[in-house]
């Protein structure tokens, strides 16, 4: 007779418990893998699971993938087995299912996690020894093995029934238990959490999932060769981000849709004229649309793809994105989720108070042993922040303990773009041009899509004296997303303004009077006003800066030395505010 098929919360509470795992935590193309398959063959597509589309939706490989010369997915599902082996003989030993993947196939297949007694308990009475057994687990006391050891006759045929089913009624109580303490964690029952003290406040906290990201699905219902360079370019982009789990196909119409309250689909559908397409975002518990975008022929083209299908992503895919901002408004987020969204909070409106509290957030998750590299990349910048700016928290922020959260990042996420950016940005501050540039352009590499790691390498070409070089990449960013944080512009700023393209330049630089003050955007505004005529906003902006930042305006050149700008532009812009009576003394 064929075994029941678990119940999908059941199912799903156990690949969760999985994927938080210290075992799993290393490894994010295991992560990845395993969560695809799973999640497919419970949506009802096990028949789906083969060599192609994994190969397609978990690595971003194209329809030209061949087996036979590329074992990726070979070569990962092998690593897989190893680990779900590993986490079952350890971590997972007391687990009431088993979650594998039979060599021969991808599909996952589930099993009871039969618990193992000794062998010569097998003799006791089933209703003596399930008693205890239960009483034992309920109270969270330790069994006394003791009396087990004794030895009996051998049971007879009907006693050996009992005992089995008093075994499955243990199973099922544990399962039910443990399938509620993990929902309620999910959902933010702070009675379910695992209590952890934080660094610093003393207060506890520690949902079981913190870690979970939005989970984006791509269904392709168009044809054509459009359709399909859309298709291959959103799998492309979407592998590369590191702020989504990507899945990469439909979430079944039978799947409980309560369980995926951050859970997104993007739908390649037919769009309202001939060749257009339309590229939709949906929510997959509401059904709510974030975005919908239609792609002419002419942006769908081979040579203009990469450009369109990038600023689609990175409005939508990004903490800064139509995603978390969704997420955020709904209040479903994730213990993550919410630490990322503080985070760009923070870059939109850099002040003490957004730091703040974006940082006590992503240090809880890492005090409570975070699996995440972009914690420590968030970390990592926040704290260069802290220390360059002076900001009161964390006390005594240094550029080591920065560094430190940057190495962090990368050693669990090898292949993450956030931790090559976090790790690029820290050695620009430090004066380490090369070992900045090279960090970025990986960053860049990783996911081209994202017109954030574009930007970076940008910037980061801009403070290496390279403006030629990384004054069109930024400039093709900040054109491209509307919604990109300030020092984008204000990078921009200094690149047009050593090329010598003043219009440019004050455009960027009036983009800066958004955020809050600091010395060099006030000093980046001055200049733009003079550059504009603007002789009344740029007395303004100078009263400003002398009362805000007296020790600035009396010797901006120190600022920028500090600050490792290069000679020739820190020349630039002392000479440009000493024309407008700031630094005279410098």
């Amino acid at each position: 007779m064929e075994p029941a098929t678990p119940a999908a919360p059941a199912v799903r509470e156990t690949l969760e418990r999985l994927l938080a795992s210290e075992t799993f935590g290393r490894s994010e193309r295991a992560r990845r893998l395993l969560r695809y398959l799973v999640e497919r063959e419970q949506a009802g597509e096990a028949d789906r699971l083969k060599g192609l589309s994994i190969a397609m939706d978990v690595f971003g490989k194209d329809r030209d993938f061949d087996p036979s010369t590329d074992a990726v997915v070979r070569v990962q599902a092998g690593r897989l087995r190893e680990l779900l082996q590993h986490y079952f003989d350890n971590e997972g030993v007391a687990e009431p299912m088993r979650i594998a993947i039979p060599r021969g196939g991808y599909v996952p297949s589930y099993e009871p996690n039969a618990i193992r007694l000794p062998e010569e308990a097998k003799a006791v009475d089933a209703e003596s020894a399930a008693a205890p057994a239960a009483a034992d687990f309920a109270n969270a006391a330790t069994v006394d093995a003791a009396p087990l050891m004794a030895t009996a006759p051998v049971p007879s045929l009907a006693r050996q029934l009992r005992f089995f089913w008093a075994a499955m009624a243990l199973v099922i109580v544990m399962l039910g238990v443990l399938i509620m303490r993990q929902g309620n964690a999910f959902l933010g029952n702070d009675e379910a959490a695992v209590p952890i003290e934080t660094a610093n406040t003393g207060s506890t906290t520690a949902p079981a999932v913190f870690d979970t990201l939005p989970l984006i699905y791509i269904a392709v219902k168009a044809d054509g060769p459009d359709a399909a360079r859309i298709a291959a370019s959103l799998r492309a982009g979407l592998a590369g981000f590191d702020t989504i789990d990507f899945i990469g196909r439909d979430a079944d119409a039978t799947r409980d849709i309560s369980a995926d309250p951050v859970s997104f689909i993007f739908d390649v559908t037919p769009g309202p004229a001939t060749g257009d397409i339309t590229v939709e975002l949906q929510s997959v518990a509401t059904g709510r649309v974030l975005l919908s975008r239609n792609l002419t022929p002419s942006e769908s083209a081979p040579s203009a793809i990469e450009s369109a299908i990038g600023s689609l992503l990175t409005s939508t895919v990004p903490a800064s994105g139509a995603i978390y901002s969704y997420i955020d408004q709904s209040g479903v987020e994730t213990s993550q989720i919410q630490c990322l969204v503080l985070s760009n909070r923070y870059y939109l409106d850099q002040s003490a108070r957004t730091h703040e509290a974006a940082y006590r957030c992503l240090e809880k998750l890492a005090v409570a042993g975070t699996k995440s590299s972009l914690v420590y990349s968030e970390l990592a910048s926040l704290h260069l922040e802290a220390a360059t700016d002076h900001y009161a928290y964390p006390p005594g922020a240094n550029l080591e303990q920065a560094m430190s959260f940057a190495h962090r990042a990368i050693q669990m996420g090898p292949m993450s773009p956030h931790a090559h950016r976090a790790n690029g940005y820290l050695n620009s501050r430090l004066g380490n041009t090369d070992e900045a540039i090279r960090w970025m352009r990986k960053a860049y590499e990783l996911n081209p899509y994202d017109l954030g790691m574009a930007a970076a390498y940008g910037y980061g070409l801009i403070f290496a004296g390279r403006y030629e070089e990384g004054t069109p990449i930024l400039r093709r960013a900040v054109e491209a997303f509307s919604g990109h944080p300030t020092w984008w512009d204000y990078g921009l700023f200094l690149g047009a303004f050593m090329q010598g393209d003043m219009k440019r330049a004050a455009i960027a630089s009036e983009s800066l009077r958004t955020t809050a003050s600091k010395s060099h955007y006030l000093a980046a505004r001055l200049i733009g006003a003079r550059i504009s005529g603007r002789d009344k906003l740029a007395s303004d902006l100078a009263n400003e800066l002398t009362v805000e930042f007296p020790k600035f305006t009396a010797n901006p050149r120190a600022t920028f030395v500090d600050r490792k700008y290069p000679p020739d532009l820190t020349d630039r812009l002392v000479q440009s505010l000493r024309a407008a009576g700031i630094g005279n003394s410098s």
